[in-house]
């Protein structure tokens, strides 16, 4: 065997490539080891050459063995060390991204420190959920983008009816053209609570739905391209339309105060029959008539009725068994009512002045 087989200096050479790698204190500079050992002039790679000099076949196979044997240890001893760097700088960065979030701004004595706080609208939609959960009632969410069919067609609106011009849709360029938009009103959710009652066996229904919906409207004093409705919805075994509107008399006298009451007055939804407006006592002037509810005392705050067989029947539920009602209202327009806001649009301009008031 020629010496610069010599094992003990092939394990010498090998000994001293695993200091190295494991002693590399960058990436950069473990990837200069390693591309130093692949290189052609690199001690292992020469011996692995010089292999053929040997003309024992025996001996030719052992030390073959030998110095693949060192290869692999190179290799990972490499990778180890990699990982560990690897690690070691994610550390690092996340170390220089960390934020302290436990640090104290001392105020300026002339200048008071203000801590922020929820929007009108959050804290509105979370006094709604307060009173109807005190009612009995549990709160359901859904998706804001659906599908024609749950937005319109399973609430009895096919296409081409006349109901379909009430509301001013936006589409969404997914799929076939007009079938997936933003959701104009929260009562799809009416239909996805209603197929998964009917699904898991679970009717009856006794829930409220808030959440944020879309049309196409040029904001102004009572109106908000991007909005938030409460819908309600109770199925059960002879539900009536006196419990639908006892819910709502209870409703505006918990939320509004004892001297604020609801009436209802005939109206038309596709999705409702028979159906109603509710108004409510105007809270500006308390029922005694100024400009905001053109001197009738009332102001107008939702639409509700009895749920519509057709509604009934598109989701699986049987209507001879089961009847029920629903409601829904703006939380704008409550926040509006509630706090005698003259105009919609302040809940979206992000005005200090305003915003700190609630």
């Amino acid at each position: 065997m020629s010496p610069s087989f010599d094992q003990a200096a092939l394990a010498a050479l090998v000994e001293v490539a695993l200091a190295a790698a494991d002693g590399a204190p960058t990436l950069a500079e473990l990837n200069e080891i390693a591309s130093g050992l692949k290189a052609k002039d690199a001690p292992l790679v020469l011996i692995r050459r010089s292999l053929g000099q040997i003309d024992d076949l025996e001996e030719r196979k052992v030390v073959g063995q030998q110095v693949s044997s060192a290869f692999d240890a190179l290799g990972r001893a490499i990778d180890d060390r990699r990982t560990s760097l690897e690690a070691e700088a994610r550390i690092a960065r996340l170390e220089a991204d960390r934020l302290d979030l436990t640090e104290v701004i001392l105020a300026d004595v002339t200048v008071p420190l203000r801590r922020g706080h929820t929007h009108l609208v959050t804290q509105t939609r979370a006094a709604l959920e307060e009173v109807f959960i005190a009612m009995g009632f549990e709160v359901a969410e859904g998706p804001e983008v659906e599908t024609d069919w749950y937005n319109f067609e399973a609430l009895n609106i096919p296409p081409g009816h006349p109901a379909r011009d009430m509301y001013d849709t936006m589409y969404l360029e997914l799929g076939t053209p007009e079938t997936v938009l933003l959701r104009t009103h929260t009562s799809p959710t009416q239909i996805h609570l209603l197929e998964k009652a009917v699904a898991e066996g679970s009717l009856p229904v006794h829930a409220v739905m808030p959440g944020r919906c879309y049309r196409l409207d040029t904001p102004d004093a009572r109106h908000l391209p991007v909005f938030h409705q409460i819908e309600g919805l109770v199925v059960d075994r002879d539900v009536t339309f006196g419990d639908l509107a006892g819910v709502i008399e209870t409703f505006t006298a918990a939320y509004f105060g004892s001297d604020i009451h609801a009436r209802l007055r005939p109206a038309y939804f596709p999705f409702t029959e028979p159906s109603a407006e509710f108004e409510i006592t105007c809270t500006i002037c308390r029922g005694d008539g100024c400009r905001t509810c053109s001197r009738t005392g009332w102001i107008e705050l939702g639409g509700c009725g009895m749920v519509d067989p057709a509604v009934f029947e598109a989701v699986g539920v049987d209507p001879t068994i089961w009847s029920g009602f629903a409601f829904g209202f703006g939380i704008d327009r409550c926040a509006q009512m509630r706090h005698g806001i003259a105009d919609m649009r302040a809940l979206i301009e992000n005005d200090l002045r305003f915003v700190r008031q609630f």
